[in-house]
Order: C-alpha cells, then structure tokens, then sequence
C-alpha cells in the first residue's frame, strides 16, 4: 500500500459540487466509484478542497491509499474509462505517506470568468455573462487592494461555520483579451464563495458602483452587505494547487 496522488479535472456544471451527498451527483462520489472498480474495494478520496455546485477544476488535487497493480502511468488511462466525459484524471505519481492534498495545500489558484459583449456567447459555457460597460483599469486597482493578509470575512457566504477568516492573498489580477474578463487570484485558502463574491465586488468597481479604494473600506468593515453579489458558479474554475 502507498499513498498515491491524482490531478483531476472536471466540468463541474452537471454536479451538485465535489463533495459527495445523499441527494445528487458529485465529483468525489464518481473518483470514488472508478477507483472502486480498478481495486476492488472501497477507497475514499481527499481533495485540496470542496468545489461547490456548479464549479469546474483544470488542477483539482487528491490523494488515496492503494497499491501498485496498476503503473502510475497507466493509472489516468485506466480510470478514466470508469469516469463520465466530464471528469478526467490527468496525472498519478505516488507520494509519501505525509503527504494530505487539503493539509500539505500551499496556495491555490482560482480564476473567475466574464463574457462581457452585447450578446452571450453559447460556446463559452465557463462564463458568467455581463454586456454592459466595464471599465477593466479600474478593476485592476480594486484587485491590487485585496493581496496581502486580511479577514476576509465580508467575501464569506452565509452559512458557513468557519469561524478563523483570515486568508492571505498572493496576487489579484485582472486582464481582458478580446470579449474574456479573467479574475485570477491566489491565495493559501479561501472562504465559501469568496472568489465568486470578490469577482462580483470586482464587477461593481468596473461598473462604477464603488471605487476602487472602497475594497479596502470593505475589508476593514467586515460587512458581507457592503460587497458586491455573488457570481453565477459557471463563470469559475480551480487552476492550480501548489504544494
């Protein structure tokens, strides 16, 4: 037996998130059924983090215990055929037993899309779509004033039980190319629906709602009701994870 770590990507708009439950289709619980198939017992998975309904992944991370009769080479090919079109594990590579893909998690980088044109675009899907007026120079100031270590419990969704909400961000940016407003940031963790809030607080700075210095008064505050809305899930996706 050794621990064995897979990245994973994922269209998560047909899921009712990675974690699994009693009442919908989830990520883990489909990871869980191929690897059921390939060694023949039960194995659970951890991943870096829970993605919620409706969220994809290009870099998800998790880890479980098996053993070697599959080469990790073959490992993503073989799973893959017990998987739905909409998962694919891209990689496998054994690691210590130390290793945890939530706990050994160094930064983790999500990126929050907008389709800003007249008219929606149906073959960009991964896209929350918005066709007014965006003033992006502006965005990018709001993005500078959220890296750094902060309680960013004014980006934090109701229901959550979290009570630490200090969070460090590495960097926030903003860049358009063409129709496509790409929000990138990273982090050492995030709160429930922190990148979608943050993309939507973002969203009223561009629209000229708040100023850009208002992030920061935001922040300070810790009024959830003073940020901006929170983002459709199509719109965002897990890139990367470093460890």
């Amino acid at each position: 037996m050794g621990r064995i770590k897979l990245t994973v990507s994922y269209d998560g708009r047909s899921f009712c998130g990675f974690q699994e439950q009693k009442n919908g289709i989830s990520i883990q619980g489909k990871l869980q059924g191929a690897l059921k198939a390939v060694y023949d017992r039960d194995i659970k998975v951890t991943a870096s983090g829970r993605t919620d309904a409706g969220v994809s992944a290009k870099g998800q991370v998790v880890h479980f215990d098996g053993d070697d009769r599959v080469p990790m080479d073959k490992l993503p090919i073989v799973l893959n055929r017990y998987l739905p079109k909409e998962i694919s594990v891209v990689k496998a590579q054994k690691v210590s037993d130390k290793f945890n893909a939530r706990f050994s998690a160094k930064k983790k980088t999500y990126v929050y899309r907008i389709y800003n044109a007249k008219t929606a675009n149906p073959l960009d899907p991964f896209c929350s779509f918005f066709p007014g007026k965006i003033d992006i120079d502006k965005m990018k100031e709001g993005a500078k004033l959220l890296i750094g270590e902060h309680d960013f419990k004014c980006f934090m969704a109701s229901g959550s039980n979290i009570k630490d909400t200090v969070r460090i961000i590495y960097d926030a940016k903003v860049v358009k190319k063409q129709n496509i407003i790409s929000i990138k940031i990273c982090g050492n963790g995030f709160l429930y629906n922190m990148v979608r809030i943050i993309a939507g607080t973002l969203l009223y700075v561009g629209l000229g709602k708040i100023s850009p210095n208002d992030i920061t008064d935001i922040i300070e505050k810790r009024d959830r009701k003073k940020a901006g809305k929170t983002l459709p899930p199509n719109g965002l996706l897990l890139e990367k994870v470093v460890y």
